[in-house]
Protein backbone atom coordinates (compact mmCIF):
# COMPACT_ATOMS: atom_id res chain seq x y z
CA UNK A 1 0.00 0.00 0.00
CA UNK A 2 1.16 3.34 -1.14
CA UNK A 3 0.69 5.53 2.02
CA UNK A 4 0.70 9.14 1.55
CA UNK A 5 3.00 11.41 3.54
CA UNK A 6 4.43 14.62 4.18
CA UNK A 7 8.13 15.13 4.37
CA UNK A 8 10.39 17.77 6.45
CA UNK A 9 14.07 18.64 6.20
CA UNK A 10 16.68 16.99 3.89
CA UNK A 11 19.69 16.00 6.14
CA UNK A 12 19.91 13.68 9.05
CA UNK A 13 18.82 9.89 10.20
CA UNK A 14 15.34 9.48 8.86
CA UNK A 15 12.45 9.76 11.47
CA UNK A 16 8.72 8.50 10.41
CA UNK A 17 5.98 9.76 12.38
CA UNK A 18 2.55 7.97 12.73
CA UNK A 19 -0.77 10.15 14.26
CA UNK A 20 -3.60 8.57 16.24
CA UNK A 21 -7.14 7.23 15.67
CA UNK A 22 -9.28 9.70 13.54
CA UNK A 23 -5.60 11.65 12.78
CA UNK A 24 -3.63 12.21 9.59
CA UNK A 25 0.00 13.31 8.74
CA UNK A 26 -1.07 17.13 9.49
CA UNK A 27 -1.43 16.12 13.17
CA UNK A 28 2.01 16.18 13.66
CA UNK A 29 2.90 19.89 11.50
CA UNK A 30 4.75 21.46 14.50
CA UNK A 31 6.68 18.61 15.60
CA UNK A 32 7.89 17.58 11.93
CA UNK A 33 9.31 21.13 11.93
CA UNK A 34 11.29 21.08 15.30
CA UNK A 35 12.29 17.68 14.62
CA UNK A 36 13.47 18.77 10.66
CA UNK A 37 16.66 20.46 12.28
CA UNK A 38 18.46 17.68 12.72
CA UNK A 39 16.87 14.98 11.08
CA UNK A 40 14.72 13.97 7.77
CA UNK A 41 11.07 13.83 8.50
CA UNK A 42 8.33 11.97 7.52
CA UNK A 43 4.74 12.20 8.78
CA UNK A 44 2.39 9.29 7.41
CA UNK A 45 -1.13 8.83 7.16
CA UNK A 46 -1.93 5.87 7.80
CA UNK A 47 -3.99 3.45 5.71
CA UNK A 48 -8.11 4.53 5.75
CA UNK A 49 -6.62 7.99 6.77
CA UNK A 50 -5.88 11.49 5.30
CA UNK A 51 -5.03 10.81 1.95
CA UNK A 52 -4.00 7.36 2.05
CA UNK A 53 -5.52 4.62 0.56
CA UNK A 54 -8.54 2.67 1.77
CA UNK A 55 -8.94 -0.71 2.66
CA UNK A 56 -11.38 -3.52 4.15
CA UNK A 57 -8.13 -5.47 6.33
CA UNK A 58 -6.70 -3.00 8.92
CA UNK A 59 -4.42 -4.90 11.38
CA UNK A 60 -0.90 -3.53 13.47
CA UNK A 61 1.07 -6.74 11.23
CA UNK A 62 -0.59 -5.04 8.31
CA UNK A 63 0.41 -1.30 8.94
CA UNK A 64 3.99 -2.04 9.82
CA UNK A 65 3.72 -3.86 6.37
CA UNK A 66 2.63 -0.65 5.11
CA UNK A 67 5.92 1.27 6.67
CA UNK A 68 7.92 -1.06 5.62
CA UNK A 69 6.68 -1.08 2.29
CA UNK A 70 7.02 3.50 2.14
CA UNK A 71 10.75 2.80 4.17
CA UNK A 72 11.59 0.42 0.69
CA UNK A 73 10.19 2.26 -1.98
CA UNK A 74 12.30 5.35 -1.07
CA UNK A 75 15.22 3.03 -0.05
CA UNK A 76 15.73 3.73 3.72
CA UNK A 77 17.07 1.13 5.73
CA UNK A 78 16.81 2.19 8.97
CA UNK A 79 14.50 5.26 11.04
CA UNK A 80 13.83 6.34 14.32
CA UNK A 81 9.79 5.45 14.67
CA UNK A 82 7.28 8.00 16.77
CA UNK A 83 3.78 6.98 17.08
CA UNK A 84 1.28 8.63 18.81
CA UNK A 85 -1.80 6.37 20.42
CA UNK A 86 -2.84 4.12 17.24
CA UNK A 87 0.24 5.05 15.35
CA UNK A 88 2.27 4.11 19.03
CA UNK A 89 0.55 0.61 18.15
CA UNK A 90 1.35 0.33 15.08
CA UNK A 91 5.11 1.60 15.57
CA UNK A 92 5.26 -0.65 18.55
CA UNK A 93 4.30 -3.71 16.01
CA UNK A 94 6.84 -2.37 13.03
CA UNK A 95 9.86 -2.34 15.38
CA UNK A 96 9.18 -6.32 17.05
CA UNK A 97 8.20 -6.75 13.34
CA UNK A 98 10.79 -5.46 11.81
CA UNK A 99 13.59 -4.58 14.63
CA UNK A 100 16.41 -4.46 12.30
CA UNK A 101 15.29 -1.07 10.66
CA UNK A 102 14.37 0.70 13.75
CA UNK A 103 16.91 2.68 15.31
CA UNK A 104 14.98 4.05 18.37
CA UNK A 105 11.54 3.45 19.07
CA UNK A 106 9.50 6.89 20.82
CA UNK A 107 5.52 5.93 22.03
CA UNK A 108 3.62 8.87 22.79
CA UNK A 109 0.75 7.85 25.40
CA UNK A 110 0.02 4.36 24.74
CA UNK A 111 0.82 0.86 26.05
CA UNK A 112 0.90 -2.09 24.23
CA UNK A 113 -1.69 -4.25 26.21
CA UNK A 114 -5.98 -4.30 24.90
CA UNK A 115 -7.83 -1.78 25.78
CA UNK A 116 -11.50 -1.87 26.28
CA UNK A 117 -13.97 -0.04 23.77
CA UNK A 118 -13.98 3.80 23.64
CA UNK A 119 -14.73 5.29 20.69
CA UNK A 120 -18.61 3.73 19.73
CA UNK A 121 -20.16 7.07 20.38
CA UNK A 122 -17.88 8.88 18.42
CA UNK A 123 -17.91 6.04 15.24
CA UNK A 124 -21.65 6.15 15.30
CA UNK A 125 -22.07 10.29 15.69
CA UNK A 126 -19.81 10.65 12.37
CA UNK A 127 -21.46 7.60 10.68
CA UNK A 128 -25.13 9.03 11.30
CA UNK A 129 -23.89 12.45 9.67
CA UNK A 130 -25.81 12.72 7.00
CA UNK A 131 -22.77 15.48 4.74
CA UNK A 132 -25.59 16.17 2.14
CA UNK A 133 -27.36 18.32 4.57
CA UNK A 134 -24.70 20.57 5.01
CA UNK A 135 -22.80 23.33 3.35
CA UNK A 136 -20.35 23.99 6.02
CA UNK A 137 -18.29 22.58 8.94
CA UNK A 138 -19.88 25.13 11.18
CA UNK A 139 -22.96 23.89 10.99
CA UNK A 140 -21.45 20.18 11.11
CA UNK A 141 -19.93 21.41 14.42
CA UNK A 142 -23.39 22.01 16.04
CA UNK A 143 -24.98 18.89 14.83
CA UNK A 144 -22.42 16.99 16.38
CA UNK A 145 -23.04 18.26 19.46
CA UNK A 146 -25.20 16.74 21.05
CA UNK A 147 -23.17 13.49 20.99
CA UNK A 148 -19.78 14.91 20.98
CA UNK A 149 -19.56 17.50 23.53
CA UNK A 150 -15.95 19.12 23.26
CA UNK A 151 -15.46 21.68 20.62
CA UNK A 152 -12.16 20.85 20.03
CA UNK A 153 -12.51 17.08 18.87
CA UNK A 154 -15.60 17.72 17.08
CA UNK A 155 -13.52 20.11 14.93
CA UNK A 156 -10.64 17.59 15.24
CA UNK A 157 -12.73 15.05 13.78
CA UNK A 158 -14.10 17.34 11.02
CA UNK A 159 -10.65 17.83 9.69
CA UNK A 160 -11.66 14.34 8.09
CA UNK A 161 -13.89 16.16 5.22
CA UNK A 162 -12.99 16.90 2.10
CA UNK A 163 -14.75 18.65 -0.93
CA UNK A 164 -15.10 16.66 -4.34
CA UNK A 165 -15.05 19.35 -7.28
CA UNK A 166 -18.84 19.84 -7.10
CA UNK A 167 -18.24 21.42 -3.55
CA UNK A 168 -19.97 18.60 -1.39
CA UNK A 169 -18.49 17.45 1.56
CA UNK A 170 -17.29 13.46 1.87
CA UNK A 171 -15.16 11.57 4.52
CA UNK A 172 -11.70 11.34 3.32
CA UNK A 173 -11.35 9.10 6.12
CA UNK A 174 -12.83 4.78 5.90
CA UNK A 175 -14.92 4.94 8.59
CA UNK A 176 -16.76 2.08 7.77
CA UNK A 177 -13.28 0.24 7.29
CA UNK A 178 -12.54 1.27 10.97
CA UNK A 179 -15.37 0.17 12.05
CA UNK A 180 -14.89 -3.23 11.34
CA UNK A 181 -11.55 -3.52 12.29
CA UNK A 182 -12.43 -1.97 15.46
CA UNK A 183 -11.83 -5.35 17.62
CA UNK A 184 -8.36 -5.65 16.34
CA UNK A 185 -7.30 -2.29 16.42
CA UNK A 186 -8.04 -2.79 20.62
CA UNK A 187 -6.24 -5.15 20.63
CA UNK A 188 -2.77 -6.29 22.54
CA UNK A 189 0.65 -6.03 20.83
CA UNK A 190 2.67 -9.06 21.25
CA UNK A 191 6.05 -10.59 19.96
CA UNK A 192 8.32 -13.94 20.64
CA UNK A 193 10.83 -11.80 21.02
CA UNK A 194 11.42 -8.22 23.12
CA UNK A 195 12.72 -5.25 20.87
CA UNK A 196 16.08 -5.06 22.14
CA UNK A 197 17.31 -1.16 21.07
CA UNK A 198 16.47 2.11 23.31
CA UNK A 199 12.78 2.68 23.41
CA UNK A 200 11.03 6.04 24.56
CA UNK A 201 7.47 5.92 26.61
CA UNK A 202 6.12 9.18 26.43
CA UNK A 203 3.03 9.93 28.87
CA UNK A 204 0.49 12.46 29.72
CA UNK A 205 0.25 12.88 33.44
CA UNK A 206 -3.67 13.34 32.93
CA UNK A 207 -4.06 10.86 30.98
CA UNK A 208 -4.68 6.99 31.79
CA UNK A 209 -3.83 5.50 28.59
CA UNK A 210 -0.30 4.80 29.62
CA UNK A 211 0.58 2.95 32.64
CA UNK A 212 4.13 1.50 33.66
CA UNK A 213 2.77 -2.04 32.84
CA UNK A 214 4.91 -5.28 33.13
CA UNK A 215 4.25 -6.08 29.61
CA UNK A 216 6.13 -2.63 28.48
CA UNK A 217 9.04 -3.98 30.23
CA UNK A 218 9.25 -7.33 29.11
CA UNK A 219 8.57 -6.09 25.77
CA UNK A 220 11.17 -3.37 25.31
CA UNK A 221 13.86 -3.85 28.67
CA UNK A 222 15.35 -0.52 27.44
CA UNK A 223 12.55 1.53 27.76
CA UNK A 224 12.60 5.19 29.56
CA UNK A 225 9.12 6.28 31.01
CA UNK A 226 8.83 9.97 31.12
CA UNK A 227 5.31 11.64 32.17
CA UNK A 228 4.91 14.98 30.55
CA UNK A 229 3.56 17.30 33.72
CA UNK A 230 0.07 18.55 32.59
CA UNK A 231 -0.43 17.09 29.67
CA UNK A 232 -3.33 14.68 28.86
CA UNK A 233 -3.45 11.79 26.11
CA UNK A 234 -2.58 14.58 23.38
CA UNK A 235 1.13 15.22 24.35
CA UNK A 236 2.57 16.52 21.66
CA UNK A 237 -0.09 18.43 20.84
CA UNK A 238 -0.66 19.90 24.36
CA UNK A 239 2.23 20.38 25.58
CA UNK A 240 4.60 20.50 22.61
CA UNK A 241 7.81 22.21 23.67
CA UNK A 242 8.33 19.30 26.41
CA UNK A 243 7.81 17.01 24.14
CA UNK A 244 9.93 17.49 21.43
CA UNK A 245 12.20 18.13 24.14
CA UNK A 246 12.29 14.59 25.48
CA UNK A 247 12.43 13.77 22.07
CA UNK A 248 14.89 15.64 20.84
CA UNK A 249 16.98 14.19 24.35
CA UNK A 250 16.40 10.85 23.55
CA UNK A 251 17.06 11.05 19.78
CA UNK A 252 20.08 13.02 19.57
Amino acid sequence: MQLHFKEYGHGGGAVILLHGLFGSSDNWHFIAVRLSKDFRVFSLDQRNHGESPHSDEMSYPLMAGDVAEFLDARKIETAAVIGHSLGGKTAMQFALQFPARVEKLVVEDMSPRAYQPAHGKIMSALRALDLSKYQTRRQMEEALAPEISSLEMRRFLLKNLGRNHDGKFFWKINLPGIEKNAAALRAAISSPKPFAKPALFVRGEKSNYLRDDEEIHHLFPRVKIETIPGAGHWVHAEKPEEFTRAVLGFLL
